[in-house]
């Protein structure tokens, strides 16, 4: 067999893995536009300077050492042409045999296009190091700022989404606001620094149950987040946050974490998209229409009886999506005809939102955790869940290191210098002749 997996996320990258150097598959090709896989649920750190991007991101190529049949390519994908059974990449057309897409989600504006030039998404590890880097500046420029309102606006922090990242982000922001930034700029006030968390729902986190929902609400209102639910946003100019009810927000920073869609490549058959712009897919994980490519991830939407409107996109149903692929195309290769419907194995959600502050629902048996022993269980899952040794001790020693001193390392503004061009006038440019050789005598 000859596969081809389209994205490095936490579904594509799984599912080479479970291929590597197995009989029977004797070229993988993992295609990603980035040459390194990125640990998602830990952007909002490296976005609040807790956490280098070195930290949770793993090269790729590192991750196959010693395979004999899984080939990496960083390449843009361009399309895919189902009826020829290849891919177009940005320099070369591989064919497949079978073909796995797994690009995963992309930020969702919703269509407004005022938001997506001025919010700061956090997809990416780039993007989160943007933002870092954006929300350092803010304060740079705020100790330079005379006029009232101007200060003030540099000082307000708007984060739009009451999900996981959106809470997580308020949150970690709330402990910069208390622990670290007034040491960094004694010059400012920060009481007057506000981090507001605009949800459009009723409750935040309003996947995890009530009571989840209530405790996170009393965790950032004790750190002094403003938690503003049934807060639709109708606009954002750069300067002020336009609220559906006619509020407004003056801000120069708001982190948009208000949903996701799917990054459906140029080549599917647009009636095969649903809600959320993600892949209508069997229980097998194969595109209506195909036997040879599938979806999964976070772009694959699969209706069962448990999830009637499609699974959560998180990572352990990528995770279990490309465990059963997996196990699918091995099946596939012996030529078995027994296969095994995908049925996803909830073990809970959680989310944390400061030091020793954190909320778990477990379903079985059903259970809801908070505090001290819920932060203790995510730093250890998300432990767990980080690629390589290396990188799972450094995000250790930085936790341990800021829970002792209050403080991050990492406040870092990267600024690139550009040399001026040289001029492409010729006509302009002096004329230096080479030096002439030596005559003999």
């Amino acid at each position: 067999m000859k596969v081809v997996i389209i994205g490095a996320g936490f579904a594509g990258l799984r599912l080479a893995r479970k291929l590597n150097n197995k009989p029977g598959f004797n070229e993988v090709y993992l295609i990603d536009k980035f040459n390194y896989h990125q640990f998602q649920p830990l952007f909002y750190q490296v976005a609040t300077a807790a956490l280098d991007a070195s930290n949770i991101s793993f090269p790729l190529r590192k991750a196959f050492h010693g395979s004999k049949n899984v080939r990496i390519r960083v390449e843009e994908l361009k399309r895919v042409v189902l009826d020829q059974n290849k891919v177009v990449l940005e320099n070369e057309e591989i064919a497949y045999d079978y073909l796995v897409i797994a690009t995963g989600a992309d930020t969702n504006f919703f269509g407004n296009q005022e938001i997506t030039t001025n919010a700061f998404p956090m997809k990416s590890t780039v993007e989160a190091i943007q933002l870092r880097h954006r929300l350092i500046q803010n304060f740079e420029d705020a100790l330079l700022e005379k006029n009232p309102g101007e200060l003030q606006r540099l000082m307000n922090i708007v984060v739009v989404g009451g999900g996981a990242t959106g809470v997580e982000v308020a949150g970690a922001l709330a402990e910069m606001k208390r622990y670290v930034l007034p040491k960094d700029y004694p010059e400012l006030d920060f009481s007057k620094m506000n981090i507001f968390l605009l949800e459009g729902g009723d409750r935040v986190l309003t996947p995890m149950s009530p009571q989840s929902s209530e405790d996170a609400s009393k965790y950032l209102t004790q750190l002094g987040v403003t938690v503003m639910t049934k807060a639709l946003v109708k606009g954002y100019d750069g300067r002020t946050v336009s609220l559906a009810d006619g509020k407004n927000l003056d801000s120069t920073l708001v982190v948009w974490a208000a949903g996701i869609k799917g990054n459906v490549p140029e080549g599917i058959d647009k009636s095969l998209v649903v809600r959320g712009n993600r892949i209508k897919v069997d229980r097998y994980n194969r595109i209506q229409g195909f036997t040879n490519v599938f979806a999964i991830g976070d772009l694959a939407y699969m209706e069962t009886p448990k999830f009637p409107n499609g699974h959560p996109q998180v990572a352990p149903v990528a995770i279990q999506q490309a465990d059963l692929l997996a196990d699918y195309l091995k099946r596939l290769e012996r030529k078995s005809s027994r296969f095994y419907e995908f049925e996803y194995n909830d073990k809970g959600a959680m989310a944390t939102i400061g030091r020793n502050k954190a909320i778990v629902d477990i379903p079985k048996p059903k259970m809801h955790l908070k505090g001290f022993i819920a932060w203790m269980i995510w730093m250890v899952l998300h432990l767990f869940l980080i690629l390589g040794v290396k990188n799972r001790l450094f995000v250790f020693m930085n936790w341990i290191y800021n829970y002792f001193t209050y403080d991050q390392s990492l406040r870092l503004i990267f600024k690139v210098f550009y040399k001026p061009k040289l001029p492409t006038d010729t006509t302009k440019q002096q004329q230096v002749s080479p030096p002439r050789e030596a005559k003999p005598a």
